[in-house]
């Protein structure tokens, strides 16, 4: 074994001293010997020691740092590539800040670089601010979450009539409330993601569902609308709105100086970074939104400021110990059945260890807000291009730190092949043709003009309340058979089954599209087509 270096130093400097040390025995007086005062040489060894000591600590450390952070970089190694947009990473442990990087660039055109001062558009990882916002009134007592979300949006219909219970604001918080999406909702209406669409627009196409995905409490299924009828009933109980609420409230409170909602597509917001889709060779496009909307996301801020707000979850500066136990209970179905799903946060595990989560997506940017609570250790990871996984970054960033206290990595599955779609049925034109007509929505007020075309059935285009035809909307337009009456788009997201009356003809589909079921489209007589 090699020499102790603090040993032989200290061995040196008492030698030079007319003393004697022997590094076998523990330092201290005692061993030594020693019962006189300490002489002013004697504190020069203890200050010499202590020093060297020093140095090698910090030497050591200033090694384990290094080698942490290259491994974390390599995590984010993606974005290493010239002109790539990419991410800011913040590490936190024990109420601080261990490292925060940037990875990529912020701005493609202007060759900024990402850092850990960046703002970025953190899509649903917003919810857990909007949950926070409406149990903060309900602790001042001016809400309770079992009251009927009809108390604060009477326009919404009454669907206790036909379920048998009302939607609750715990409904919403929970993603059990069975409102249809609004964002599949805007899609299926034509609305284009580069649309500039406002409070009003959402307010109007969610009011105008007649029904539900299920009865209300009895299942889950992740639901936007829910989230930003959340924001409408904080601005209809506290006369404010969500962003200025949360600014009041939560923001200013926590001293999150870069963090807001963005209730403006015109706003201007300092350090912003702008998001990107990739392309086909190496290329990216532009993907910010226009969406005024807030409360199911539209909170931009700093790997720096969502610091302040994970700390808060072990501080209870914000709402105290109660509204942090209640934002983390997990939902309940009316079958008994406790999901993972608690108040925009997600409840779960990872290699052992309890995890509180909550990750985003929008437009092109993707966020992760990853809480070990148990080692108050958490992972914030904020990207600017469609094609990064957050969740993944995060967890890579969790193995470096927490390796030594969770399960050892399961092997990686093997690769299931690709599900290949089940085969079309071969429809002559004469069947075909009996599929082909105008489809209206009174929920959406669009018209679906289906017409054959090369063999195959189309959406040929939508025509909106103004009765305009729009044919550049809801691509992929093929819709594929896969069933007796039963068309999909090519990819299955859709599924559109038609239905006959008595004698056979035709007479409308129910379309189903992922968080929107049962959408009723009823056929238009030729006679009165736009």
């Amino acid at each position: 074994m090699g020499s102790n270096p603090i040993s032989s130093t200290i061995s040196l400097i008492l030698s030079a001293a007319s003393l004697h040390y022997n590094p076998a025995f523990p330092l201290s007086f005692r061993t030594w010997g020693i019962r006189m005062r300490l002489t002013a040489t004697f504190r020069v060894v203890l200050a010499a020691a202590a020093t060297v000591a020093a140095c090698v600590s910090t030497a050591a450390q200033d090694a384990r740092d290094a080698s942490i952070a290259a491994r974390v970089d390599q995590v984010f190694a993606e974005f290493a590539k010239p002109g790539s947009p990419g991410c800011a990473l913040g590490v936190y442990r024990d109420g601080r800040t261990i490292y925060a990087k940037g990875y990529g660039l912020a701005n493609l055109e202007e060759n900024v670089s990402i850092t850990p001062q960046a703002v970025f558009d953190i899509g649903s990882t917003s919810k857990q601010f909007s949950a926070a916002g409406i149990l903060l009134l309900e602790k001042a007592g001016k809400l309770s979450v079992n009251d009927d979300v009809r108390k604060y949006v009477p326009e919404l219909p009454d669907y206790s009539k036909e379920y048998g219970r009302p939607v609750t604001i715990l409904n919403l918080l929970n993603h059990t409330s069975g409102l249809r999406d609004y964002l599949t909702l805007f899609a299926l209406a034509g609305i284009n993601t580069d649309s500039v669409t406002t409070d009003d627009d959402a307010l109007t196409i969610i009011t105008r569902q007649k029904k539900l995905n299920f009865a209300p409490g009895s299942d889950y299924l992740y639901s936007n609308s829910g989230y930003f009828l959340l924001s409408v009933i904080v601005k209809r109980v506290s006369g404010k709105s969500l962003r200025d609420f949360a600014q009041e409230n939560i923001f200013a409170p926590l001293g999150m100086t870069h963090t807001q909602y963005r209730d403006k597509h015109t706003a201007l917001i300092p350090n912003r970074a702008l998001a990107y889709d990739a392309r086909e060779g190496g290329s990216y496009a532009l993907d910010v939104s226009y969406f005024e909307q807030t409360g199911d996301g539209a909170v931009h801020t700093t790997v720096e400021d969502l610091q302040k707000w994970d700390e808060n979850f072990y501080s209870a500066q914000i709402g105290g110990r109660d509204f942090l136990a209640e934002i983390q209970e997990r939902g309940t179905l009316t079958g008994g059945k406790t999901i993972s799903y608690a108040k925009g946060l997600s409840i779960g595990e990872y290699r052992g260890l309890h995890v509180v989560s909550h990750g985003g997506s929008w437009g092109g940017y993707r966020a992760q807000l990853m809480r070990f609570p148990q080692q108050h250790f958490s992972v914030a990871c904020l990207c600017n291009v469609d094609t990064s996984d957050t969740t993944r970054l995060a967890h890579g960033v969790a193995d470096v730190y927490l390796a030594a206290q969770m399960r050892p990595a399961e092997a990686a599955p093997a690769e299931a092949p690709e599900k290949k779609p089940p085969e079309p049925l071969k429809l002559s034109a004469a069947d075909l043709a009996a599929f082909a007509g105008d489809y209206a929505s009174d929920e959406l007020l669009v018209t679906y003009r289906l017409a054959v075309k090369d063999a195959k059935l189309v959406l040929a285009g939508i025509v909106d309340a103004d009765g305009r035809l729009r044919t550049d909307l809801l691509a992929p337009r093929d819709l594929l058979a896969t069933a007796a009456d039963e068309f999909t788009t090519a990819r299955g997201h859709n599924v559109l089954h038609f239905r006959r009356d008595a004698s056979g003809k035709v007479t409308g589909f129910v379309l189903d599209a992922g968080r929107t079921l049962g959408m009723a489209f009823v056929r238009v007589p030729a006679s009165g087509r736009p």
